[in-house]
Parts: structure tokens; C-alpha cells; sequence
């Protein structure tokens, strides 16, 4: 995937195959020595929250199975067969039925002898926390020996999302005796350990593949292979060969579970040879924009009122937590100082800074110590913070085609920025910026892509700007409160 203003998948690769990459391991209870609130959101995602009405498409590997057996849907976590410590953990984080991709998913995941799944759902349905009980119920903690043998491994394309699931893990399984967790990330050679005793490890495909060449991980005993953000791994420059070569080394009779709320036809038929003989479970195109989600866009007449229009915008953006979106990292730092030097509260995250930096922002960002967070693509898909209720795509997503010049709109990344708010049913608030006509040529094109409705803000009242996302934002927080009663 190649592009002019975005952060590509292929420099993300670069980064995560440098020789000093290391691992985080757990702690023998299962909690990494990380923050509480990393892999937060949990609770927050509780499946006690109203969630929009859509259908689940499944179409089954083998053609002789009914899919109107009552073991392909479950209306209660508990019809799983799970262990009631599991269970018990779920009760903890608010999980109180399944979503429902889990009604689904869940039975197809679970099923003996293990199928390998290909599953496609829009952001914030509970995708995290149905191949994380998967992979819970398929580890053996029974013997010391066991709970220090690596038996299921997720990958996914950055260390924020690998921390985040580690943490989600961690949260679900927490009354799981001798649960041990590595979280393998780039990370300071001298913090690497001699061998990785964990029963899950999640982490970046160069890091895992790192590791297994030095011995420090062993593959032999691995049951289930995930990959989170399947349609960026598989198609990102540099990632997709590191899934492979990964996946090579690994058990050839492993599950292999691919999760990702987009899967573009080539990937898709790419997937379906990393995952042979897979059931899938999909969502029809139209019904992948979030409903929960309230598109804006403003009209801005040069990129200096784009600036001046989103620190107007500042005061909404600390109602509760928002991201703001740029297209590289130089215009991110440059925003950064510039609201910062005008006396704004900002922080900002893009691939450019090194990892414990990175670990401390998005970790303030999730506390709500920091508020709003200026980023690239790097934290577009699968980061989930429960109070962001703002997003603001400072420029639009764009892609450059392989064997094109001409920059054109990107679809999925829109698609994954806007779902870093709205998350499991709430309703939320995506502002766009354009700028010049090829900017609002791009987001007509998006308009039409998913059959949406994209509301343009008058800028010449400002009052009536905030008004409007004040009170859209009050009704996010009013939903939630009548949802979790």
C-alpha cells in the first residue's frame, strides 16, 4: 500500500523489524507492568450497551453443516461450555451477553476440532473479546510447566494495539490461576529476555518472527494463530511477508483466526489462502459505516483556517477525549507546537517517536490525563479509549493505488478512523476538514462509497457549532447511562 499523505503499513513494517526489539512478559497473575487503564475500554464495551441492529452473514466451510443448529448462535455466554472462571471475568469487565458477531462467532471459534475463522465486523462489537475468550478457553494452565509454554500467539500491526489486547486479556482472564501474558513489541535490547514464558503472547509481526529466529520464543506448542486488523496485515508493504514467514514457523495444524472490520476483495482472497477451509462471518457493504456516529464536515478556505478552525474547535475537544487525524508526522508535530506554544493542553503519537514515549502518551491519553491526541494512521484501527467522543480527520484519508500517480480516497482507513469513537453503540461525532476542491471531491467520493450522509458545519456561527456537538455529545453520555442500568 503506497500513499503520499498517510503512514504507510510498509514504514510501520520498518520500524518493527530493527534488531533491538524485545518483549514485555506478564506477571505470573497475569497483569503486565503496565498502567490498569492500558487495554482499557473493556468495561466500557460491556455488552450491556445498546448495540445497532444489523445482520450477521455466515457462510460455513463445510456445505454438510446446519447452520440452524442451536451450536452456531448463543444468546448467553454461559451456553458456551466456558470455565466459570472465565465466566466470572466477563461478569467483572460488564460482558453480560454476547454481542451479536459473538452469538455467532463465538460457537464457529469454539467448535472441536478447531475451524479456522475469517471474521469481518464493524469497530466496537466485541471482535477483541470474541477470539480473546477463544484463545482463554483453548490454553492449558494445568502445570507450571504448561503456564510457561507460549500456546497462542496474536499479532497485530502496532504496539498500541498489542498492548491493548495484552490488557484485555489480562482483564477477562483475570481469575485464571497461573494466566501469564507476553507482550512482544519493540523495546530496549537490554529489557529482552533469555526465553519468553508465557501462555499468550501478543505482539508486531517483526518482533514475534525476531524472537522465534533467536530462540527466545518457541512456536512448537502455539494452538491459535489471530490476527487483529487482518486486512492491514495481509495487505500492508512488509507486514504481509512477516505474517507469512511467521505463520511458517509455526504448528501446520494451528487455528488461524483473522478479525478486521474491512476486508477488501483482494484481501479477501488473499485471507482465504492464510486461512484455509475457514468459516467466515461477514457484514454487507452498505451496513459498514456506524450508525452510532455523526459526520460533520467544515469548509475551510485555506489550510491556515483549517488550523484556526480546530482551535476553535479546542474547547468541544475536552468535553471528553478526542483524536485529531493528519495526514504525516510533520504536520503532526507542527500542530502540536503551535497549539501548544498558544497555551493548549495537546499530545501527540505518530511512528516517529520511540517506543516508551509512545507507551506513556497513548497510556496518559487512556487515563484522561491528556484529553486530545493529535495522530496519524499509526492509531487509526482497533485503539479503543471509552471516552473519545470526538474525532476530527484534519485531512482526509487518502491512498495512492499501486501503479498509480493519483491520489484518491481511502475508504477503509476513513471507515477505521471515524470507529475510534462511537464505540459499542454509543454515539459519537466525526469532523472532517476540507480544504480545496480535490479535498471535498475525495469526501463526496466517501459520501457515496458508503451511502452516507455527511452534514456540513456553518462556520460563521460558531455558537450554533457548539450547541450542536455539546449536545450530541450529552446524549452519547445520556445513552450510556440508560444502557448500562
Amino acid at each position: 500500500m503506497s500513499t503520499e499523505n498517510t503512514e504507510t503499513a510498509g514504514s510501520l513494517a520498518d520500524r518493527i523489524t530493527k534488531p533491538d526489539e524485545s518483549v514485555q512478559p506478564a506477571t505470573s497473575n497475569g497483569s503486565t507492568e503496565e498502567k490498569k487503564d492500558d487495554g482499557a475500554g473493556v468495561a466500557a464495551q460491556g455488552s450491556s450497551l445498546q448495540e445497532p441492529e444489523f445482520d450477521v452473514e455466515v457462510k460455513l466451510s463445510d456445505l454438510q453443516a446446519d447452520p440452524n443448529n442451536p451450536l452456531f448462535s448463543v444468546k448467553r455466554f454461559e451456553d458456551l461450555g466456558l470455565d466459570p472462571r472465565i465466566l466470572k471475568g466477563l461478569s467483572a469487565m460488564n460482558f453480560r451477553k454476547p454481542s451479536k458477531v459473538q452469538e455467532r462467532a463465538l460457537p464457529l471459534l469454539m467448535h472441536n476440532p478447531p475451524k479456522n475463522l475469517i471474521g469481518q465486523s464493524q469497530s466496537g462489537t466485541g471482535k477483541t473479546a470474541a477470539f480473546v475468550l477463544n484463545v482463554l478457553s483453548r490454553l492449558d494452565l494445568s502445570t507450571e510447566e504448561m503456564r510457561a509454554t507460549p500456546q497462542a500467539l496474536i499479532l497485530a500491526p502496532t504496539r498500541e494495539l498489542a498492548r491493548q489486547i495484552g490488557g484485555v486479556i489480562r482483564d477477562i482472564g483475570q481469575f485464571l490461576e497461573g494466566l501469564t501474558i507476553g507482550i512482544a513489541v519493540p523495546m530496549d535490547p537490554s529489557e529482552r529476555p533469555k526465553r519468553m514464558t508465557a501462555a499468550a503472547v501478543v505482539g508486531t509481526p517483526g518482533t514475534v518472527a525476531e524472537l522465534i529466529k533467536r530462540r527466545i520464543l518457541n512456536p512448537t506448542q502455539f494452538k491459535v494463530l489471530v490476527l487483529d486488523e487482518a486486512d492491514n496485515m495481509l495487505e500492508g508493504q512488509g507486514l504481509g511477508d512477516q505474517c507469512i514467514r511467521t505463520k511458517g514457523m509455526l504448528p501446520r495444524n494451528i487455528q488461524v483466526v483473522l478479525f478486521s472490520a474491512t476486508f477488501p476483495p483482494l484481501v479477501r482472497t488473499y485471507a482465504m489462502k492464510f486461512a484455509p477451509e475457514a468459516n467466515e462471518i461477514t457484514l454487507r457493504h452498505e451496513e459498514l459505516t456506524v450508525d452510532g456516529i455523526k459526520q460533520l464536515y467544515m469548509d475551510c478556505a485555506t489550510d491556515e483556517q483549517k488550523y484556526n478552525s480546530l482551535v476553535q474547535l479546542y474547547g468541544l475537544l475536552t468535553v471528553g477525549s478526542s483524536i485529531i487525524f493528519v495526514g504525516t508526522r510533520v504536520a503532526a508535530a507542527e500542530i502540536e507546537k503551535r497549539m501548544t506554544a498558544e497555551g493548549h493542553t495537546v499530545a501527540s503519537l505518530t511512528g516517529g517517536i520511540d517506543g516508551a514515549q509512545r507507551d506513556a502518551v497513548i497510556d496518559a491519553f487512556r487515563s484522561g490525563e491528556a484529553k486530545v491526541l493529535i495522530t496519524t494512521n499509526v492509531l487509526a484501527r482497533g485503539i479503543d479509549v471509552s471516552t473519545v467522543s470526538l474525532v476530527v480527520n484534519y485531512d482526509v484519508p487518502v491512498v495512492i493505488p499501486q501503479g498509480s500517480r493519483q491520489r484518491q480516497p481511502d475508504f477503509q482507513t476513513y471507515l477505521h478512523r471515524i470507529g475510534r469513537t462511537g464505540r459499542f453503540g454509543r454515539i459519537g461525532v466525526a469532523i472532517t476538514f476540507v480544504s480545496n476542491r480535490e479535498e471535498w471531491n475525495w469526501l463526496r467520493q466517501i459520501q457515496e462509497h458508503f451511502g452516507c450522509a455527511i452534514e456540513q458545519l456553518d462556520t460563521s456561527d460558531w455558537d450554533e457549532v457548539e450547541r450542536m456537538i455539546k449536545k450530541t455529545i450529552k446524549n452519547t453520555r445520556a445513552q450510556a447511562k440508560f444502557a448500562t442500568v
